[in-house]
């Protein structure tokens, strides 16, 4: 049975699994899904069309499924759809998408979302993320699974950030960011690989070092960018890793966070 304090408030129509648990204080509007032994600790407000998944814990004062922060919106029932299994921590809000995009804001599964971060309109998150403290994401970010977020960081809208990225502390992204990319500075710049994400992904010695030859030979290699990634391609074919990271680069239709030299971020770089 669900486990509802007396002082919450569930509109007519919200669909509440029978083992969630809803803490004391929380607003739950009528189109508001929310998963199987969900828990909402205390002063939680889920509005919007928007689903919750299973086992997600949700910490105070979080607001979901809000109407996005943008003039083009105009008021149509888009979503906020999250995953299993997330962690989404104080003063967390995530809006609704937009008509004139998907029309879904979409976060995936065990995502770590720590205190104060803002995921905006149409953005697609995908899984294992970790926010720390207070990130921003701008409407229509597309993060790739296993991205970590350093605190501080924000990104400006329709940026991508690759699977496996680490955006370090306090970095301003505005641009897309490869994948297994370490992006750092107030302005952010590509200073390396995130080598400790790639050990922690149980990515093998000898990928690892095709992965760094790679890298370098794209950023750093004679001839022009676009001949370095097509020289690449053809080299790298049979590593999985490096085709990802090529085919993010030739997909790309907005600017690319380029890489530059930095001598004092040690082996992580």
């Amino acid at each position: 049975m669900t486990q509802v304090d007396p002082t919450a408030r569930i509109e007519r129509g919200a669909r509440i699994a029978s083992d969630a648990i809803i803490g004391p204080y929380c607003v739950i509007d009528s189109s508001v899904v929310i998963g199987e032994k969900c828990h909402l600790k205390a002063h939680v407000h889920v509005t919007g069309h928007t689903s919750v998944g299973a086992r997600t814990k949700i910490a105070p004062f979080v607001s979901l499924g809000g109407a996005p922060q943008s003039v083009k919106y105009k008021g149509g029932p888009t979503r906020l759809v999250i995953g299993a299994d997330c962690d989404i921590r104080e003063n967390v809000t995530m809006n609704i998408g937009t008509e004139d995009d998907r029309g879904v804001t979409e976060i995936g599964d065990r995502c770590f979302v720590m205190a104060g971060t803002h995921v905006a309109h149409d953005c697609q998150i995908g899984n294992d993320v970790t926010f720390a403290n207070n990130i921003l994401l701008a409407g229509h970010v597309n993060v790739g699974d296993r991205v970590v977020f350093g605190g501080g960081a924000a990104v400006r809208q329709f940026v991508r950030i690759g699977e496996g990225a680490m955006i370090v502390g306090l970095s301003g992204v505005r641009a897309d960011v490869i994948p297994y990319g370490l992006a750092h500075g107030p302005l952010a710049d590509l200073v390396g690989l995130n080598v400790v994400g790639l050990r922690r992904s149980g990515v093998a010695r000898a990928d690892m070092h095709k992965i760094r030859d790679a890298y370098q030979a794209i950023f750093f290699g004679p001839g022009t960018f676009a001949e370095r990634v097509r020289q690449a391609s053809a080299t790298y074919r049979d590593t999985p890793f490096v085709s990802r990271m090529i085919e993010f680069i030739q997909t790309a239709k907005r600017p690319l966070t380029m890489a530059v030299q930095r001598a004092d971020l040690g082996d992580d770089a």
